[in-house]
């Protein structure tokens, strides 16, 4: 499963806590954080605590892989991503309306 952001973490957390049998409250204690830490992090937190998160990982006997993508960034706002517009061509545009 690839997880790329933290709604799909949470997710897999929670399919994977129900996979095992295990409520909220029983998952909270196995780790030692609260059972809003965790109703929070199956949302999708974006802030909680690596350590914690990797602990909850590991009760829950899930192994975190990293790969790295094709050109070793990803997403729409890196500078190669974002195309530079043509300033003349814009303008050509801007004229012919006219």
């Amino acid at each position: 499963m690839n997880v790329r952001t933290a709604l799909e973490l949470g997710a897999a957390i929670r399919e994977r806590r129900r996979q095992l049998n295990l409520d909220q409250d029983r998952l909270a204690k196995i780790v030692g954080v609260s059972r809003k830490w965790i109703i929070d992090v199956e949302k999708g937190k974006t802030r909680a605590e690596i350590g914690l998160i990797l602990r909850t990982l590991d009760a829950l006997g899930i192994s975190v892989s990293l790969d790295t993508t094709e050109t070793g960034v990803s997403g729409a706002n890196t500078p190669d991503a974002i195309e530079t517009p043509d300033i003349d061509s814009v303008l050509d545009r801007t004229r012919d309306r006219r």
